[in-house]
């Protein structure tokens, strides 16, 4: 039977804040956290996005900040959480709002895409706890507005977010920072072996809490691929928007610009939709997900970027637009439905480029999506093809016909003269039908070849002869059209740098 959080050892006025906030039972990984970091341990929690780590870490902290009564100092934080995203910046602090609304804990969040001044003032006036991201944080430092130096409570969330955005070179420089003596709490949906080497060099003395194994998705999401070409995607998305029952749908792209494009499309076509990405500014994203939450906007198209910083509840439905090419981004992805206990459904729209990247999912979540073959775009070659791609039982290919009508199974030749008949292939060799080459041609290839690269024709007024004396003559031909016979030097002289011609000195005994 699961403990509630009346029975943790809870300072009564946070208990008041999570009983106003309907927090009665907490989650696998507030009930394996909060208690050891009451103690002052070390934490390694490893959880799906959507199960509550938010207040796992924050109810300990200030809770400890609470009972200590110090006064903030200016510009010297005592607590720092690090976020790989704006959105998820503005998450974290919304909840440490809600749960510390009774405590005198000051706290402020620092973001870029915004003016420094307003968090450059919040810093000034001292807090308790700083929210972050890595960039603006470092940008702060190195103007001496944020110093680390009292320190005493750290939190990275999000770390494996971290790796794969690039910026675990900006989260080791603020790690360099921290003092030794604080307690710190290392979170991740996922752990692969750069991010274990990273907790192992953050963590001492530490706890771990694994409510899942890594790479697994959420139970209650109902999973399905629908195989279909590249250029029937659009259709096929216009035909799920159809059912009325897809009242809240989140659609990922790969690219902003692909996520512009389907949006302005959407809502030409009368689609209540909106669109959110690194590329636009934070105003503009915060009212994209104010709309979205409040069911102004049914549909929101975005980005791996914004994939874990979107804690909207009641989103009924994910659909990949494009299969995402890292294996770990599909579980954040489909983690944004199916929270709070809801159930869920997510869609993947795979074409047969992106089939090696479905692949590599069901490899990484260790499950076979259900394949949905009920609409009228299924492509049998994105499915069908690809899967039989290696097999030695697969029908053969067809044998394509060139431009001259001859079937031939194997590639074209590459030339570099633009006919079958003459020219150079891609090396520069000369591919001309034996029966097709000129008398000359043969004598320039063997007398002008040049190593690696084609032969030079030349003509008989250029050729030029070696005469008995051993000096090279040249026939040239002048303006008036005569031939004339000219008389080079001879190869055994040399020429100084001076210009005079001298016999190259022997060797003296």
């Amino acid at each position: 039977m699961s403990i509630k959080f009346s029975e943790l050892p809870i300072i009564p006025e946070i208990q008041s804040a999570l009983k106003s906030l309907e927090y009665e039972i907490p989650t696998p990984i507030q009930e394996g956290s909060i208690p050891s970091l009451l103690d002052g341990r070390d934490l390694l929690g490893c959880a799906q996005t959507g199960t509550g780590k938010t207040a796992a870490f924050a109810i300990p902290i200030l809770q400890k900040i609470q009972q200590m009564g110090q006064y903030p100092i200016p510009y010297e934080p005592l607590g720092l959480i690090i976020a790989p995203t704006r959105e998820l910046v503005v998450q974290i602090s919304e909840n440490i709002s809600a749960i510390g609304k009774h405590t005198k804990v000051r706290h402020t969040k620092i973001y870029g895409g915004v003016g420094q001044r307003p968090q450059v003032a919040a810093l000034a006036k001292g807090v308790h706890l700083l929210v972050a991201t890595p960039g603006r944080l470092l940008d702060l430092i190195d103007q001496e507005y944020c110093f680390l130096s009292k320190l005493q409570f750290f939190v990275l969330d999000e770390a494996d977010r971290m790796l794969d955005m690039g910026f675990m070179p900006d989260v080791q420089k603020i790690v360099r920072l921290l003092p030794r003596k604080r307690q710190s709490v290392f979170l991740s949906a996922t752990m692969p072996a750069p991010i274990e080497k990273l907790a192992a060099a953050l963590l001492h003395n530490h706890v771990t809490v694994m409510v899942t194994p890594p790479s697994t998705t959420a139970e209650r999401v109902e999973q399905r691929v629908m195989f279909v070409d590249r250029g029937n995607k659009r259709k096929l998305l216009d035909r799920l928007l159809e059912d009325p029952a897809r009242s809240r749908v989140l659609v990922f792209m790969r690219t902003k610009h692909g996520a512009d494009r389907l949006y302005k499309s959407l809502v030409d076509a009368g689609v209540s939709a909106e669109g959110i990405h690194g590329g636009r500014s934070q105003n503009a994203r915060q009212r994209v997900l104010t709309a979205f939450r409040n069911g102004e906007v049914r549909v929101l198209i975005a980005t791996d970027v914004a994939a874990r910083g979107i804690d909207i509840d009641n989103i009924s439905h994910v659909i990949n637009f494009d299969v995402p090419v890292e294996a770990e981004s599909y579980v954040h992805r489909i983690g944004r439905t199916a929270r709070a206990g809801a159930s869920g459904e997510s869609i993947t729209l795979c074409d047969g480029e992106e089939f090696k990247y479905l692949q590599e999912i069901e490899k990484t979540i260790d499950m076979t999506i259900p394949v949905d073959r009920d609409h009228p775009y299924h492509s049998i070659t994105a499915e069908d093809a690809e899967l039989h791609k290696y097999d030695k039982f697969a029908r053969p290919k067809e044998p394509r016909s060139t431009k001259r009508g001859v079937s031939t199974r194997g590639p074209r030749v590459k030339t570099m003269g633009g006919s079958r008949d003459g020219g150079r292939d891609a090396r520069g060799r000369d591919n001309t039908p034996a029966s097709n080459r000129t008398r000359s041609q043969d004598m320039g290839r063997s007398q002008g070849a040049v190593a690696g690269g084609p032969s030079r024709r030349k003509s008989s007024e250029q050729q030029s002869e070696r005469s008995e004396g051993g000096a090279v003559t040249q026939r040239r031909r002048s303006i008036s059209g005569k031939v004339k016979k000219i008389k080079l030097r001879s190869p055994s002289s040399q020429t100084t740098k001076f210009g005079k011609r001298s016999r190259p000195k022997s060797k003296r005994r």
